[in-house]
């Protein structure tokens, strides 16, 4: 673990401070010398601190060096069209984002033996999907930070460039030249998903709908801007994004069935992981989804081969893979570092929220925990602990500060596997038989049109109370890295385990 720890801090020490700085090849080489240096006292006095600071100081300049590779310079061909007036031919990359008037697309473009990707924002019409090729025209203009309503900057710029979007096109015109080729498979996930959402629409009243598609694979694409800001007041956004909450759900499904057809740990291993690649290839592959996937992934490795399963070793090696693949996640990807942190919090926290919430109970009443008792307090210590773990660099990023976030996360956890299921089954259900048998298809969707519906009631009524959402003003980066700090500190140092009453109670619930 020592190990993995100084790889993986130092790669991402190095991400962070070349993201931050920009710096250039001149701290590179004097990190080098530096891991020299350590290394060459490691050779003189063999000893483990010595070794792990040559191993933290290679890979914190292996991070910078990264960093700076990915961060490469506007192509010069289409830099000399800015601020003009041009016309380009390009595929249609990712699904496309609707508002209400306007649609967001990502374009592929080329002109000449270079291409680069656009984000074009047009009307509604004409409809495109992934996959089909495409004429645009616009304004070519390179996105530009702005300033967000608590005071803090964002950067846009930053923020499109970590998927490949270099340039803009606003108020442009789209037309389809020809529509994707059957034998895409890009394309054909995208038909899914359409089609997925459609037999929502079609069995499910609109916000609900909205709502149900959110839940399942993620996205906010028909919630009206109430309910989003609803969902953002109440600390409930997670719910209506593609988290790992939700491909864990999916991955535990996957395998409870596969246990029902095969004994084969290796089938239920091979087959659960490519089911997962295909829901994650269909709700969309965000950083968030990557790094679940990334780490069910390791854990069905693990039990398929009968091996223990490390949730820390796995978070560590699916965030080094993912910032080497992508080291502009770090910084500007919000999505990435709060799914970071909330799940280091649930590793890592929720023991000791357990285990303070079991001392208290037991304080109060003088009774061993039984197994609903037991449900209760892992619910609210896993929420604590996510929470927790998210809290500070969502306060910096948002300012955003839920008064009410806990209950409400309380009130919805438990009802969102099942909110998951019945989701999925009115999609299936209304896919196929909304327009043969369309009552069938509204009886099948009525659970979820139910469990919808409470979660909407919960996240609107936790965000009307009064003061339920307060807004921090903008602060430094060092009092979040002094959090955490303090975090880490009392988690290593507060090595609480799990009481046996808490663990008998567990065991007796499954």
């Amino acid at each position: 673990m020592p190990w993995l720890l100084s790889l993986v801090v130092g790669f991402a020490s190095g991400v962070f401070l070349q993201s931050v700085n920009g710096f250039g090849w001149e701290p590179v080489v004097f990190v080098l010398l530096l891991a020299g240096l350590f290394g060459g006292a490691a050779l003189r006095a063999p000893r483990l601190g010595y070794t792990l600071g040559a191993v933290f100081c290679l890979l914190c300049a292996l991070g910078m060096a990264r960093t700076s590779l990915a961060d490469a310079p506007l192509p010069d061909t289409f830099r000399a069209d800015l601020r003009h007036r041009a016309t380009y031919d390009g595929t249609v990359i990712q699904d496309p984002d609707l508002r209400e008037t306007t649609q967001r697309v990502q374009v592929r473009v080329h002109k000449g033996a270079e291409e680069t990707a656009v984000l074009v924002v047009a009307k509604r019409y004409p409809e495109v999907s992934v996959g089909d090729r495409v004429r645009v025209t616009g304004t070519l203009l390179t996105p530009t930070p702005f300033d967000t309503d608590g005071g803090r900057v964002f950067r846009y710029d930053k923020y499109l460039a970590k998927d490949g979007v270099r340039f803009l096109m606003n108020f442009a015109t789209i037309r389809v030249e020809a529509r994707a080729p059957w034998y895409s498979l890009s394309a054909a996930l995208a038909r899914i998903k359409h089609g997925f959402l459609r037999g929502l629409s079609a069995t499910l009243p609109t916000q609900s709908a909205a709502l149900a598609g959110g839940v399942v694979i993620g996205g906010k694409t028909g919630l009206n801007k109430e309910l989003q800001n609803a969902f953002i007041q109440s600390g409930l956004v997670h719910v209506i994004v593609l988290s790992g909450y939700n491909v864990m759900i999916v991955a535990e499904w996957v395998m409870a069935l596969l246990a029902l057809v095969t004994r084969s740990r290796h089938m239920r291993g091979v087959a659960g992981a490519l089911a997962l690649l295909l829901f994650v290839g269909i709700a969309g592959f965000s950083a968030t989804a990557l790094r679940a996937t990334l780490m069910a992934l390791i854990a069905l490795y693990a039990r398929a081969t009968g091996r223990n399963y490390a949730a820390s070793r796995s978070l560590l090696a699916a965030i080094f893979i993912m910032l080497i693949w992508n080291p502009l996640y770090l910084v500007f990807d919000p999505g990435f570092g709060l799914s970071i942190t909330a799940t280091a919090g649930l590793i890592w926290l929720s023991p000791l929220f357990s285990q303070a919430l079991v001392r208290l109970r037991e304080r109060l009443h003088r009774r061993a925990v039984n197994k609903v008792q037991a449900f209760g307090i892992e619910a609210m210590s896993t929420t604590l602990a996510a929470q927790t773990g998210v809290l500070p660099l969502l306060l910096y990023n948002t300012g955003n500060l839920s008064i009410v976030a806990l209950p409400a996360n309380l009130l919805v956890i438990a009802v969102m596997p099942l909110a998951m299921a019945a989701a999925g089954v009115a999609g299936v259900f209304g896919s196929f038989f909304a327009s043969t048998v369309p009552l069938v298809a509204h009886v099948v969707a009525l659970p979820a049109s139910v469990l919808t519906r409470y979660v909407m009631l919960v996240a609107e009524t936790s965000a009307a109370l009064p003061g339920a959402a307060l807004t921090i003003p903008a602060f430094s980066f060092g009092w979040v890295l002094t959090a955490y700090a303090a975090l880490v500190f009392i988690a290593s140092s507060k090595r609480f385990s799990m009481t046996p009453q808490l663990q008998l109670a567990k065991k007796a619930s499954m």
